[in-house]
């Protein structure tokens, strides 16, 4: 029996004329890096702006005059919060409080509302939403493939994207929207990202995506020193490291809790009735037994997604994500230790191939951009 062939972006041919070096990403073909290198490509992230392929996101639009209250049922945020071109970070959440996805939730109209959801668990989260419809008036539409998405993330972005557009950009704030155009493409304009720098990803029909991606980096100067780059997985996986945000089925998955994840601040317990409250209230009252926190490895060596985290020897938690930090030139990580262990110094060692490395609890974000 063969495998199923993988799922492609509206620009993968064009990752493959740039040298992209592409990778199975949960069914997607993706590029994982270009010739620059995932170093070279966080950087210039940080510093000037990258270019992001993430058209294999999905899109979930809900209609009708029960869209929020039908949104609030089924998320951990409160959407009823947001006024017309908001978007909210939140999830879909389990009867125990435990995560189906993350997602971002944009707010068009009272009774038209527009999920974002991660492509690896865009099927899923369809079936889990349609599965949970209650009486509610609402229509429910996967769009998924009526868009491409393109994210130019750094401190160069607002400069590059207003070149193409003649939306004030400066106007938006961060996680809002407008809906203008872009190099004369009709497209949603989102002050968002996944990298902790400022920046917009930019919505539009998937036959514009080669069109918008060859002028953005046209206009951002591809090709000099200070100019955008493509950037890959692994630059995007780097990036949202430093800044300590969390990866579907690593920090948060259907056995983890919103609380134990430190995303508690999209668990709005006093708006009503809502998927996994009772648990997470419970939970909350009687405190937390185990708790993601950040580390920073204090001798040779790197740790890695699913080694072992000791203390004193003995086996505690393991790492969600580990890696180099390229921009601040430490290696880093996060994982779930007991809530005895999750505070700031507290010493660890990671288990790296048999080797215990030594490591402390730090403070999160590891990475914070300095806002002007």
């Amino acid at each position: 029996m063969t495998a199923p062939a993988l799922k492609q972006t509206p620009l993968n041919a064009v990752h493959r004329q740039m040298g992209g070096r592409m990778v199975d990403f949960g069914g997607w073909d993706m590029p994982v890096q270009y010739p620059a290198g995932t170093v070279e490509e966080h950087l210039r992230t940080r510093r000037h702006a990258g270019l992001f392929d993430v058209s294999h996101m999905g899109e979930i639009e809900v209609r009708g005059p029960d869209a929020i209250a039908f949104i609030n049922r089924l998320c951990s945020n409160d959407a009823s919060k947001l006024v017309d071109g908001q978007a909210q970070y939140s999830a879909l959440t389990t009867e125990a409080g435990t995560v189906v996805d993350d997602l971002l939730v944009y707010r068009f109209a009272a009774d038209h509302l527009l999920l974002v959801v991660n492509a690896s668990t865009t099927d899923k989260d369809w079936d889990w939403i349609n599965a949970h419809r209650g009486d509610e008036q609402i229509e429910l539409k996967n769009r998924s493939a009526d868009f491409c998405q393109l994210a130019v993330q750094g401190p160069d972005a607002l400069g590059i994207v207003q070149q193409l557009t003649d939306t004030p950009l400066a106007e938006i704030k961060y996680y809002h929207f407008r809906e203008g155009a872009v190099d004369g493409v009709v497209a949603i304009i989102s002050r968002t990202g996944y990298t902790g720098e400022d920046g917009f990803e930019v919505y539009a029909a998937p036959e514009k995506a080669t069109q918008l991606w060859q002028r953005l980096l046209d206009v951002g100067r591809y090709g000099t020193d200070e100019g955008i780059l493509p950037c890959g997985l692994a630059a995007r996986n780097t990036l949202r490291l430093e800044a300590a945000m969390a990866l579907y089925g690593h920090e948060i998955t259907e056995e983890t809790t919103l609380l134990e994840a430190n995303l508690g601040w999209i668990c709005k317990l006093n708006k009503g009735d809502f998927n996994g409250r009772a648990a997470l209230a419970r939970q909350k009252e009687e405190g937390i037994k185990r708790k993601l926190v950040g580390f920073e490895v204090t001798e040779r060596g790197i740790a890695r997604d699913e080694q072992d985290v000791l203390v004193n020897g003995q086996r505690v938690g393991r790492v969600t994500s580990g890696s180099p930090a390229p921009y601040l030139k430490k290696n880093i990580g996060m994982a779930y230790v007991p809530i005895e262990y999750a505070n700031e110094g507290q010493e660890l060692q990671i288990d790296v191939r048999g080797r215990a490395v030594a490591a402390r609890v730090v403070p999160t974000p590891f990475y914070k951009r300095e806002k002007k």
